[in-house]
């Protein structure tokens, strides 16, 4: 049965609802350690990045800033993801979102170790929609265990 993305964007929102930043690593600043920018270019960068509504957060800027899901910190993550996820639903996200939930080291583990358990259950749902998207058949092997050891736990 094909997962409805209106059901999906919902449930990737209700499990998200209430997450902020925090003192996370925000968007424009993860960017900034992916360039090696000094400590002062981050903090400027860390000032005008989005803290409370990651809803409010444009597809064209994660677009802009897709190489920092590989620098966030866990609440970076958690604040991130469901702009990611959602983007990637819509069709707006162009680079492809299976390599951060398949890809498991230990560092990548630590980045989703604040997800509570509706949150994972979001992403593991996000994970078997992406299964029947045909322009991730070639990830299919990957998402699905990565379903099956890490998200189904």
């Amino acid at each position: 049965m094909a997962i409805d993305k209106i059901y999906l964007i919902s449930k990737i929102s209700e499990a998200f609802k209430d997450v902020t930043l925090e003192d996370g690593i925000g968007l424009s600043e993860a960017n900034a350690i992916d360039d090696y920018k000094d400590e002062q270019f981050r903090m400027e960068c860390k000032k005008k990045d989005e803290k409370f509504n990651w809803n409010a957060i444009s597809s064209a800027l994660l677009n802009e800033f897709y190489c920092s899901l590989s620098f966030f910190d866990a609440k970076g993550m958690r604040f991130h993801l469901p702009a990611f996820m959602i983007a990637e639903i819509k069709d707006e996200y162009k680079f492809g979102l299976s390599f951060p939930f398949t890809m498991l080291s230990d560092y990548s583990k630590s980045q989703f170790s604040l997800l509570t358990k509706n949150q994972r259950d979001a992403v593991k749902l996000f994970l078997e929609y992406l299964l029947e998207q045909p322009n991730y058949e070639f990830e299919k092997p990957d998402i699905e265990k990565a379903i099956e050891n890490y998200w189904s736990n």
